[in-house]
């Protein structure tokens, strides 16, 4: 099976043919829908479903999966991620990059320091930051800015690393 990436989550009963609420990590959050092939689960096991219908409702989304006839197999469902394969997701514009792409990238400054690897990935107001975990054994992490052309000066996704003009001891 393929790399699945997470986009949003069952987050609740809609009605009582089986729809359910989503809460989406995609933008827009309707996005979501354009998912056909769902998989509903954890890392402990994942589920394959279709989703048969779907629209934003509010602020949030609702669906009809395929198989959920009822509201007591669709509350069965609350709780649990929506992950989609990797390949279907739309290729990315240029400079612009998936989270899910970033994580494990070794990060090096210009001056060819390793500071560690993408850990994750955190969104604030003004811009995403990259969290770096230390190459040495409880080495603290570092929260370097995603700006492009500031801070990161090269991603690169085939070989695996990021080149980011920042202050080691920061």
């Amino acid at each position: 099976m393929q790399h699945k990436v997470i986009v949003g989550r069952v987050s609740g009963v809609f009605g009582l043919r089986g729809w359910v609420k989503v809460f989406s990590y995609t933008e827009p959050r309707e996005m979501i829908v354009s998912f056909r092939n769902w998989f509903i689960g954890s890392d402990k096991g994942w589920q394959p479903y279709e989703v048969a219908k779907g629209k934003r409702h509010g602020k949030g989304v609702i669906v009809q999966v395929s198989g959920i006839a009822d509201c007591d197999q669709a509350a069965e469902l609350v709780g649990s991620d929506i992950a989609v394969d990797r390949a279907a997701l739309p290729a990315s514009e240029e400079g612009k990059y998936y989270w899910t792409d970033l994580i494990g990238l070794n990060v090096a400054t210009v001056d060819g320091h390793d500071l560690g690897k993408v850990a994750g990935l955190m969104e604030t107001g003004a811009n995403d930051v990259l969290v770096v975990q230390g190459v040495a054994e409880g080495e603290s992490q570092k929260l370097i800015p995603f700006v492009t052309g500031e801070v990161v000066i090269d991603v690169d996704l085939a070989g695996g690393r990021i080149v980011v003009d920042w202050d080691p001891e920061f």
